[in-house]
């Protein structure tokens, strides 16, 4: 029975907030941790390419992915071929020693 300003829910009730809650926790968690994750691991590229230019240690190359690529403490100049690592998708690149 209510009373004016006092509220009681039944077990089923609770039960079902409670379930409620859970899924919401584990959609949350899926969406937040496991997913993104996954998109974390990527696929490693060697390429062999050609330094388009070095702006004051950083060299720029073209890759097959079309997306240009770019390596931070470059001492190479432009017309050097190297071999170059990168990960599927992502703008950035290190050069394999052989």
């Amino acid at each position: 029975m209510a009373v004016l300003g006092r509220m009681e829910i039944s077990s089923s009730q609770k039960a079902g907030l409670v379930f409620g809650g859970v899924f919401v926790v584990a959609g949350l968690v899926l969406s937040t941790i496991v997913f993104p994750f996954w998109n974390l691991i990527r696929e490693d590229i060697y390429e062999d390419v050609e330094i388009l230019s070095n702006d004051n240690g950083i060299c720029y190359v073209e890759t097959t992915d079309t997306i240009p690529k770019t390596i931070e403490n470059c001492t190479l100049e432009p017309g050097d071929i190297v071999t170059i690592k990168f990960g599927e998708g992502l703008a950035w690149a290190t050069i394999v020693e052989p």
